[in-house]
């Protein structure tokens, strides 16, 4: 068992987000998940994500506030608890158009070897 504690968490950037502050929960660490990492995004109200793809999947998963996920013009809002997963090469724009933060659990398999 790879036990981390949160307050362990370290922040990171990701591209073309804005407004939010993530924190990685598991992954790219000696004894971590092999397939995937796990990250907590915590967006302000105001704050986003793309539009932009990845050349894998991704999951969202809101624990707290909402999240507006954009995709081919179709605007899906995710409430507590709501989830979904973005398909490789799909092209979202996500944005916290709300008044709370909203706490995103984010998981992502590994960048594809070079």
């Amino acid at each position: 068992m790879k036990l981390k504690r949160f307050a362990e968490a370290q922040p990171y950037d990701a591209p073309n987000h804005w407004g939010v502050t993530g924190l990685r929960l598991q992954g790219f660490e000696e004894g971590g998940p092999e397939n995937q990492w796990v990250g907590l995004s915590q967006f302000l109200p105001g704050g986003g994500a793309g539009p932009d793809s990845t050349v894998f999947e991704k999951v969202y998963i809101v624990l707290e506030g909402e999240m507006t996920v954009i995709i081919d013009g179709e605007e899906t809002v995710l409430g507590k608890y709501d989830s979904c997963t973005i398909a490789p090469d799909e092209v979202r724009t996500i944005e916290n158009r709300s008044n709370h933060v909203c706490v995103m659990l984010v998981v992502i398999p590994y960048p594809p070897a070079s």
